[in-house]
C-alpha cells in the first residue's frame, strides 16, 4: 500500500529555518559555489512547469539503483496522475556540482534533490532544504522509525529528518570465492592492508585480464577520497588534528597515501586514475578484478545475476584496518526538498514513494531482491526473499553500518564529524582539489610527496579560520 499523505503542511505553515545570523556556512557556500562553479551552466532542466499539470524536477545521481527508480515511473504515475516528473540523472561529481550550485544559489531549478549525510545537516542549518518531518508524521505508513537508526542519526537535525535515505551503505571488502581458491589463497577473518596487498600481487594475473584489486582513483572527494579517507584513518593519518592542524603530510597519512598509490598502481586495474565507482563495479561484475574494497550498496549491482557474472560467487570482509578495531565508512543517497520549490506537496508525494517499504518490495519483485536499495531501512532484511538471497552479505552490511564510528575507526580525537569526509562546509572544495592530487599521484604525473604538500597547504587555508575562530 503507498503510503498516503494526511492534511499536508503548508510552506507557510512550516518556515525554513534559517542558519543563525552571522555564522561562516551561510556566508561561504553560495560564494563558494560559485567560485567554484564559474562558467558551469545548468542544464536538462525545463523551465518552471505550468501549476497544473504538477511537474517536478528530479535531481539524482546515476548509481544502478536509481536508474532502477527511473525505470518505475509507471508505479509512481498510477499512485499520482497528477504529478509529472522530469529527472535530471548525472554522474556523481557532476550531480554533485549541478545540485549544490542550484541550492546553495537559490536557482530553484529543481523540487526534489539526491544529497547525502554530508549535505543535510549543514543545508538544514542554513535553511536551504525543508524540514521532512512534519510531512513524515502525515504520511501513514511512512514509518521513519523504521530506517537504520546510524543513517536515520545522520540525516536528522534537531532530532528532525531534512532528507529520506533512498539507500544507505558502510564500506567492505568483497572477493571472488573461485579466484581465491583457484590461487589457493584465503581471505582473513579481519584483514588488514599490507595482507590485502599480498593477496592483491597472488591474485593478479594481468595476462588473463584480473587485476588483484579494483579500488577507486577518480578525483573527488565523493570517490578517490572516500575509501582514501579511511585508510587514512586507520593508518593514524587523516585530514585535522583535534585542533585543526592539517595532518596530510603527517607520517601516518604519507604511509597510508603510499600503500593506497602503490597497490592500484602495481595490482589495480587498468586506467585507474580515472576509474571510479561505476567503473569498479563494472569491472568487479564481470570478473575482472579479484577483490573491491567499496560500498556496501555495491551488493545490488554485483550479486545480480542479471548482468553480474559474479553473482552468489563472492565473500565479503570487514574493511581493512591498519591500527584500528575498523575501518568503515557510513554514507547514505538520500532525497531532500530545497526550501526553493514551488511544488513541494508533490515533492514529497515523490519522495515518501520512492523511500517507503513498499517501494523496495516493488523492486524485488520486478526486477530481483538482488537488487532492492539497501542499507535504508531494517525491514527490508526481514523481507523472506530478500533474508534468502542475501544471506551472504546482509550481516556483513549491517555489522558495517553499526562499526562505522570515530572511536572504533579513528585514532585520534578531531574536532568534526564524519569519517570519510570532514562535515565542514569547506570540504566540498576542499576534498574535491585533494582527491585531484591523490588521482594525479595514481596516474604517475606527481609524486605522492608533492600531492600531499600541495594538499596540506590546500588544508592550512581553511584551517586557519577555524584556528582563528577557537582562538588558537
Amino acid at each position: 500500500m503507498t503510503p498516503r499523505f494526511r492534511g499536508r503542511p503548508c510552506a507557510s505553515d512550516h518556515p525554513p529555518r534559517r542558519a543563525r545570523r552571522g555564522t561562516r556556512r551561510s556566508a561561504w557556500w553560495p560564494a563558494a559555489a560559485v567560485a567554484a562553479l564559474t562558467g558551469f551552466t545548468l542544464t536538462g532542466c525545463a523551465a518552471a512547469a505550468d501549476d497544473s499539470t504538477n511537474q517536478i524536477v528530479v535531481a539524482i545521481v546515476s548509481n544502478p539503483q536509481m536508474q532502477d527508480a527511473m525505470q518505475l515511473q509507471d508505479e509512481f504515475r498510477k499512485a499520482h496522475p497528477g504529478v509529472d516528473v522530469k529527472f535530471v540523472s548525472l554522474p556523481e561529481n557532476e550531480a554533485r556540482a549541478k545540485i549544490t550550485a542550484s541550492v546553495a544559489t537559490g536557482g530553484g531549478e529543481f523540487d526534489v534533490v539526491m544529497i547525502s549525510n554530508y549535505e543535510t545537516p549543514i543545508w538544514a542549518e542554513n535553511g536551504w532544504i525543508e524540514d521532512l518531518q512534519p510531512y513524515i508524521e502525515r504520511t501513514e505508513g511512512y514509518d521513519d522509525k523504521d530506517f537504520i537508526g546510524s543513517i536515520r542519526t545522520a540525516l536528522s537535525k534537531d532530532g528532525d529528518m531534512y532528507s529520506v535515505p533512498f539507500y544507505g551503505e558502510s564500506s567492505f571488502l568483497v572477493y571472488n570465492k573461485e579466484l581465491f581458491e583457484r590461487a589457493g589463497v584465503t581471505m582473513p577473518e579481519k584483514p588488514t592492508w599490507p595482507q590485502v596487498a599480498e593477496l592483491a600481487a597472488k591474485l593478479d594475473d594481468s595476462a588473463n585480464g584480473v587485476s588483484g584489486i579494483c579500488l577507486r582513483g577518480l578525483a573527488g572527494w565523493g570517490e578517490v577520497m572516500a575509501p582514501l579517507s579511511t585508510v587514512m584513518n586507520t593508518y593514524g593519518g587523516g585530514w585535522f588534528d583535534e585542533n585543526w592542524n592539517p595532518t596530510l603530510t603527517s607520517p601516518e597519512t604519507k604511509e597510508a597515501v603510499t600503500e593506497y598509490v602503490d597497490l592500484v598502481r602495481t595490482h589495480g586495474q587498468p586506467g585507474a586514475a580515472t576509474s571510479g565507482y561505476g567503473d569498479c563495479i563494472t569491472r568487479y561484475s564481470q570478473g575482472s578484478a579479484a577483490m573491491w574494497y567499496d560500498a556496501t550498496a555495491m551488493v545490488s549491482s554485483i550479486e545480480d545475476p542479471a548482468s553480474s557474472t559474479v553473482a552468489h560467487k563472492n565473500g565479503y570482509a570487514p574493511a581493512p584496518v591498519m591500527h584500528t578495531d575498523a575501518a568503515g565508512w557510513l554514507y547514505s543517497w538520500s532525497l531532500a526538498i530545497p526550501t526553493t520549490s514551488e511544488h513541494k506537496d508533490a515533492a514529497w508525494d515523490f519522495v515518501s514513494w520512492m523511500t517507503n517499504k513498499e517501494y523496495i518490495k516493488t523492486v524485488g519483485e520486478r526486477y530481483g531482491w538482488e537488487r532492492v536499495p539497501p542499507g535504508s531501512r531494517y525491514s527490508t532484511y526481514e523481507i523472506p526473499e530478500y533474508r534468502k538471497i542475501s544471506q551472504a552479505y546482509a550481516q556483513p552490511t549491517l555489522r558495517a553500518m553499526d562499526g562505522a564510528s570515530q572511536k572504533t575507526s579513528m585514532t585520534h580525537p578531531v574536532p568534526y564529524e564524519g569519517l570519510q569526509f570532514v562535515s565542514i562546509p569547506e570540504f566540498q572544495d576542499l576534498g574535491t582539489r585533494v582527491g585531484q592530487q591523490m588521482s594525479a599521484a595514481i596516474a604517475g604525473s606527481t609524486s605522492v610527496d608533492q600531492a600531499l604538500q600541495q594538499s596540506q597547504e590546500y588544508a592550512q587555508q581553511v584551517a586557519r579560520t577555524y584556528q582563528r575562530e577557537e582562538g588558537q
